[in-house]
């Protein structure tokens, strides 16, 4: 029952940042094939028995996580940010606690972000094709100083794109249900409905977690509230972004373009944004660079003994009524 699951393929190449955490509290760790993301099947045979699972994108179902429950799962550690992949009520239900990597990847993804929005902005694709080609296209691009960033959603990595966009003139705009006034004050972002943001910024960043409420929050009719010249940057999850309506709406021009580093269906091998000429894509890479990785498995790791030694961090936790029950 010492036994724990490492989802994500990458970790492997990090084993000094998770292993020696896990072994010093008397933890073995199991892997199964190396394989891009763990399919369902994979997950129901490789879990039972495991007493917590390292945990990546790999699907974590009612039925999987009951079914590992009853051979003493206890904890699911995101080495991440994101657990849409996870049903938190049947984890919570059978006494399973989520978790985590908080703090491990945000400013991974702010600098992403901004190589996306820098990229949009500065026209990187078609220059590069165009100069590898002998056109040595020396048109003027757009600045993006002095424009405005909207920023929804206003959470560790929404403040880290912030700040970046101060950094770089940008005026900054930005909605959030749980705002934090005094950083908003303190970096002269003005808060402002989500319709506000999508009507008035130039460059969109969204930075929410997916939840009923922001499933397509990106939809005909927010889409149709954007200038015609302004871009939309996704680098938080897919579903956030309702693709059938992107799509319709950058191939009628109707806004000036959109980066995406993650697609409602992944991986997405195919995806008729592929044949547009005024994305930017990339393969849901963002949160993971060579310092992110490490600490992201070195922070889910830390969970995982932490709760398994009855301590409680509280930060990570994602299921906090889970702890009563946790605990016998």
């Amino acid at each position: 029952m010492n036994r724990v699951l490492i989802g994500p393929t990458p970790l492997r190449e990090v084993p000094h940042c998770f292993v020696p955490v896990l072994e010093q509290a008397g933890l073995v760790p199991v892997y199964g094939p190396v394989t891009p993301k763990y399919s369902e099947a994979q997950v129901a045979e490789l879990l039972p028995g495991c007493v917590a699972s390292l945990a990546g994108s790999e699907p974590y179902t009612p039925a999987i996580i009951e079914a590992a429950a009853k051979q003493g799962l206890k904890v699911i550690a995101r080495a991440g940010v994101g657990y849409d992949e996870v049903n938190v009520p049947a984890a919570t239900k059978h006494g399973v606690a989520v978790t985590i990597a908080a703090g491990s990847n945000q400013l991974a993804v702010a600098e992403h972000t901004f190589l996306l929005i820098l990229a949009l902005a500065r026209k990187l694709i078609p220059q590069h094709h165009e100069t590898k080609t002998g056109m040595w296209p020396r048109k003027a691009n757009e600045p993006i100083r002095g424009r405005t960033l909207g920023v929804v959603g206003v959470g560790r990595i929404g403040r880290e794109v912030v700040r970046l966009g101060r950094a770089f003139g940008m005026n900054v705009v930005a909605s959030e249900i749980l705002p934090d006034h005094a950083f908003l004050a303190k970096h002269e972002t003005k808060l402002v409905s989500t319709d506000e943001v999508f009507a008035t910024a130039d460059y969109i960043t969204l930075h929410t977690p997916l939840t009923p409420l922001t499933d397509h929050i990106v939809n005909a009719r927010t889409l149709g509230l954007m200038k015609p010249t302004a871009f939309l940057v996704n680098t938080s999850r897919g579903p956030v972004v309702d693709e059938s309506a992107l799509l319709t709406t950058l191939t009628a021009k109707k806004i000036a373009g959109a980066a995406l580093d993650v697609f409602e269906h992944e991986p997405a091998k195919t995806n008729p944004l592929f044949g547009l000429d005024n994305v930017v894509l990339t393969a849901h890479t963002a949160g993971v660079d060579t310092r992110s990785i490490q600490d992201m498995g070195h922070y889910a790791a830390l969970a995982i003994v932490k709760l398994l030694a009855k301590e409680w961090p509280d930060e990570w936790v994602m299921n906090p009524e889970v702890r009563e029950h946790f605990r016998k």
